[in-house]
């Protein structure tokens, strides 16, 4: 009796397709490896004069109030990554408040455009808090938070990676 070739087939197509997929799926994990190596060796770099100065603004106190000026330093920022699409990976920045009593912290959220003063023991929305202890401890101007890590920005503009 013959053999169904027609199930012979089927069951070579399966496999060219799985070894495919297979393929495929392998690829797009090194792809995604590469594109997480560049996007690191990137977020490293020193950071500008003029992003330095931006985030320094942050503290001046009357910018709560001020969108304008909030969108501002918001632009500056993605001026300085205009190849990262900071939203979907930046969660928020952390920085001593020099406001004074009772003000410990202050933050800001880039995607909702906002700067909110934080008094001590009040806790940070978002994943902030990490960074909270960072920037207590001194000796950086901010913390940069992220899903995966902290980076800590020196007066200088050198990065320090916190994981």
């Amino acid at each position: 009796m013959p053999r169904p070739m027609l199930r012979e087939l089927s069951q070579r197509q399966n496999q060219t397709n799985n070894i495919l997929s297979t393929t495929h799926n392998s690829q797009q994990q090194e792809q995604q490896q590469m594109d997480k190596m560049k996007l690191d060796r990137l977020l490293r770099k020193s950071r500008s004069k003029e992003y330095m100065e931006a985030l320094h603004k942050l503290d001046a106190g009357g910018h709560v109030c001020n969108q304008d000026k909030v969108d501002d330093i918001i632009n500056t920022i993605k001026e300085e990554f205009p190849e990262v699409e900071l939203e979907k990976i930046l969660l928020g920045y952390v920085s001593i408040c020099h406001l004074g009593k009772p003000y410990e912290v202050h933050t800001l959220d880039i995607v909702g455009g906002i700067i909110e003063h934080y008094k001590t023991g009040q806790s940070l929305p978002n994943g902030l808090e990490k960074a909270r202890s960072i920037a207590m401890r001194g000796g950086y101007s901010f913390i940069e938070v992220y899903a995966d890590c902290c980076r800590a920005i020196s007066r200088n503009g050198t990065v320090s990676v916190i994981y």
